[in-house]
């Protein structure tokens, strides 16, 4: 850091985990914004988020990440434990780094985004730094106005109402003055207590402008935002924040809100240049001072007080502003006054409107009355306006905008006023070129923090309906007002709708059931968002029969319904688009974006949205294959398990059964059941080398035989014999099997007889009445191995009261460190079971086995055991 004095400093160590990355990220983002770097916090967080990669992805180590402020700006050191990875060198002959490759894009970044940045080694360590420089910003003061005449001064109502709020720390409601009430309609003890942003209508807007939450924490905030009043309207409000502490040092802040047309009783005087010293001063045009201030930081703020200006210069009744897009074939609405903002915000209308001087924007144009030329300006239809003059703002000879100003007279302008805009329109448009670059490169730095953010939240999770919230959830409310998603299950079906969100839960049920009534939208796999204007004509038909019906009953109170019919109408009422979800060459749904009515989507918020649409597209569908891979696997291995076991005579049988690997329910291990004949039954537990499917593969080959072998009549050692060759027919796939398998006789003397035959597998144990345990047959060899084998059955009497335990090696070796269960540790169990049932026996067993490690069990488990109960006395 050199000399520079360190004033804060935050550090973190995340482990070599994926989450890591984004828990990083999210660190390094409230540290800035604690700090008030907001300026530079969308440039630290994607840096962050690539070096930190590098260290729990690629190096595979943890990542230690220290956060450091001095007056010059901010520094961020990530280190890793990989201090061999080697890294390369800017300016030597190797390559530095590709955009294309996973390795080395951090640095990329850093030279790209940061101010200074480096790399430094220690014998344990390396660590990689940047640093970003804060934006030099001239200081503001406050003046007093030049001298105007009257009829130059703003309007404003008979009486001007200035709302005073006051906000605590945790952004609550403590004072609401008489004034407020007045404007937004809620009495005190409505709002006393509640958050102001839960009646705050911010702009949401990725990567520009500040937030509600972070604006009241600043010391000073001027600007404009909407306040959704009682009735449910949004009252356009100009504020004044300032952050202030009482006498017990706890900070709150005043809020000073008008009517936004009032905002000349509050808004800060920009600063006029002082006269020469010795010279005369003289009155100053007013759009004239506003050119020869310091533009503001956000666009929005600067195109508002540039139409303004423009409107009182000429004396007009409103003024509106457009900048063209970069192929300058169209035009887009970005601020007005004395017009209808909210419909026309952000509409779009192309340059060359019609032949002539008068139908391109690309010149100075007079319209003495628009009434003679319906139409010429498509903006003002239906506004009143009938003379309007409109100059091009260009920058080099290339058309950025256009600057217009109309009166409700006719014949108000000529070419004197033209000429006098167009003086202004060449004084600004510079500024604000400049400043909707400065946008548009705020906006494309949020966007891509935004996309790795949704690209790790849709990674994060293959569970379909949680991708379908999520892919809702980070497009509401920072894309648009309210969204749906319908998904295609193949192509033979319909789009069904799969999810519905709107910013305002109150109007959810409100639009699913209004899209429910509507067709859906066609699934065209075209890329880019394609408007669909279905839902508002729906909604508009909707208000309209229910407000005609409720007219007709003359004689009674207004219903409920009108007004929630109304409330969906007016949240759907804007632009609605549609983006394909394609996906493997597939349409596999929709994603529908809607505005509120009189919005319009901007251009950079649709290419933000079809960016998400194709990576939400994928999450979708490989959520979509991972529920099928699922289901298949799932109803194969349930093919392997035994349908169910049957009801022995004079026997108690219970069987646990536990396959190791997550979402795998049938593993290596094996048992069965079965009747052979009648008085007869077999049964078998067995072990197949390794676990996983490719174990479960010969574990229903077992299985299976077992039980078709034993039907033919073939003794207990024939069996296990072809057993042993159909598992050496397998060649490559064979795997060695260790069984136990027997038929089991009930006596009529309430005994049991069992003819067994131990292949290579561990031995059953016979607990007897008087808690004595010994093994019940001696070991043979395993199937799978040799194809020669002899085996030979042996006979045991299970007395009443006795128990014979089967069970896999998945119970005797379990281990824990160096120890394991073992024969000796579950005969030490088995010996305090004397006089439990047959499934009170296999539960004590297992949970001695689960109690013998702390970590979840690595080999598949089956547990067998065969009881002969005692007889009933009287």
């Amino acid at each position: 850091m050199g000399s520079a004095v360190i004033t804060a400093r935050a550090a973190a160590t995340f482990d070599p985990v994926g989450r890591s990355v984004a828990t990083a990220r999210a660190f390094v983002r409230d540290t800035l914004q604690g700090w008030g770097y907001s300026d530079v916090v969308d440039d630290a967080v994607v840096l962050t988020s690539e070096l930190v990669t590098n260290a729990v992805i690629h190096a595979g180590t943890s990542a230690d990440v220290l956060c450091l402020r001095t007056e010059e700006g901010v520094r961020v050191e990530v280190a890793d434990r990989y201090p061999e990875r080697e890294v390369p060198i800017q300016g030597s002959t190797r390559s530095f780094a590709n955009a294309e490759q996973e390795n080395g894009r951090g640095l990329l970044l850093c030279a790209a985004l940061a101010s200074r940045w480096g790399v430094e080694y220690s014998p344990t360590f390396k660590q990689v730094w940047f640093q970003l420089e804060l934006p030099q910003r001239p200081v503001g003061t406050r003046s007093a106005g030049p001298v105007l005449p009257t009829d130059l001064l703003p309007v404003a109502d008979d009486r001007v109402r200035v709302a005073v709020i006051q906000i605590d720390r945790a952004s609550a409601v403590v004072n609401w003055n008489e004034d407020a009430e007045h404007i937004f309609g809620y009495a005190d003890d409505q709002v006393i207590g509640k958050p102001l942003t839960d009646i705050a209508a911010w702009p949401h807007t990725p990567g520009i402008g500040t937030g509600i939450v972070e604006a009241l924490q600043l010391s000073r905030w001027e600007g404009s935002y909407g306040i959704r009043a009682a009735d449910g309207r949004v009252v356009p409000v100009y504020a004044s924040h300032l952050r202030v502490r009482d006498t017990h040092g706890e900070p709150s802040t005043v809020c000073l809100l008008v009517r936004d047309y009032e905002r000349a009783v509050i808004q800060t005087p920009l600063r006029t240049p002082a006269a020469e010293a010795g010279t005369e001063s003289r009155i100053v045009d007013p759009f004239e001072v506003f050119i020869g201030s310091p533009a503001p930081d956000d666009l929005d703020g600067l195109l508002q007080r540039t139409v303004e200006r423009a409107r009182d210069m000429l004396d007009g009744d409103s003024a509106f502003l457009l900048l063209a897009t970069d192929d300058e074939t169209e035009l887009e609405v970005r601020a007005s006054t004395g017009l209808p903002s909210a419909r026309q915000r952000f509409a779009r209308v192309p340059v060359e409107a019609g032949a002539g001087r008068f139908g391109s924007a690309r010149m100075p144009a007079v319209h003495e009355d628009l009434t003679a030329v319906p139409g010429a300006v498509p903006l003002l239809n239906g506004t009143g306006m009938r003379s309007v003059v409109t100059v091009p703002l260009k920058v080099e000879g290339r058309l950025t905008g256009s600057l217009g100003v109309a009166a409700e007279g006719a014949g108000r302008y000529t070419n004197e006023e033209a000429l006098r805009l167009q003086f202004a329109a060449d004084r600004i448009a510079l500024a604000v070129e400049s400043a909707r670059l400065g946008e548009l490169e705020r906006l494309r730095r949020g966007s891509l923090s935004f996309l790795v953010e949704a690209s790790d939240l849709l990674a994060g999770t293959l569970d379909r309906d949680q991708t379908l919230a999520l892919m809702a959830q980070m497009t509401v409310p920072t894309l648009a007002t309210w969204c749906a998603v319908y998904t295609i299950a193949d192509q033979a079906s319909d789009p069904y709708l799969s999810y519905v969100l709107h910013e305002d839960e109150d109007r959810i049920d409100g639009l699913k059931a209004l899209l429910s009534k509507i067709s859906p939208p066609d699934p065209v796999p075209t890329p880019g968002a394609r408007i669909w204007t279905a839902p508002a004509e729906a909604a508009h038909q909707a208000a309209l029969r229910t407000s005609m019906r409720d007219v007709s009953r003359s004689n009674r109170p207004p219903t409920l319904g009108i007004g929630t019919t109304l409330a969906t109408a007016a949240a759907v009422g804007g632009e609605t688009v549609v983006l394909p979800l394609v996906a493997r060459n597939r349409v596999i749904g929709m994603l529908t974006l809607g505005k509120p009515s009189g919005d319009h989507f901007r251009q950079e918020i649709l290419e933000l949205a079809e960016d998400l649409s194709r990576r939400a597209a994928l999450a979708l569908d490989n959520a979509r294959l991972y529920s099928e891979r699922t289901a298949i696997s799932q109803a194969l291995q349930r093919s392997l398990l035994p349908p169910g076991l049957p009801q022995v005579p004079g026997v108690e049988v219970d069987v646990i059964y536990r396959a190791a690997g997550e979402g795998n329910e049938v593993g290596g291990d094996f048992y069965d059941l079965f009747p052979i004949r009648d008085g007869a039954y077999g049964f078998a537990i067995g072990d197949v080398c390794g676990t996983g499917p490719e174990a479960a593969a010969v574990t229903g080959l077992a299985r299976h035989a077992l039980r078709l072998l034993a039907r033919e009549g073939f003794g207990g050692p024939a069996v296990l014999e072809r057993l042993n060759a159909a598992i050496l027919d397998e060649g490559a796939r064979s795997r060695f099997l260790t069984l136990l398998y027997g038929e089991l006789l009930p006596q009529e003397d309430g005994s049991a007889v069992l003819k067994v035959v131990c292949a290579g597998h561990p031995l059953p144990l016979r607990l007897r009445q008087d808690g004595t345990v010994e093994p019940a047959a001696e070991p043979q060899p395993l199937l799978g191995v040799m194809e020669d084998l002899e085996l030979y059955e042996q006979v045991i009497t299970l007395d009443p009261g006795d128990v014979l335990l089967c069970v896999t090696d998945g119970v005797t070796e379990r281990r824990e460190g160096t120890r394991m269960l073992g024969d000796d540790g579950l005969t030490d169990v088995l010996t305090t079971c004397t006089g439990l049932t047959a499934g009170a026996v296999a539960a004590r067993v297992l949970r001695a086995v689960e109690r013998f490690a702390a970590e979840p069990a690595s080999d598949d488990m089956a547990i067998l055991a065969m009881r002969v109960p005692e007889p009933h006395t009287t």
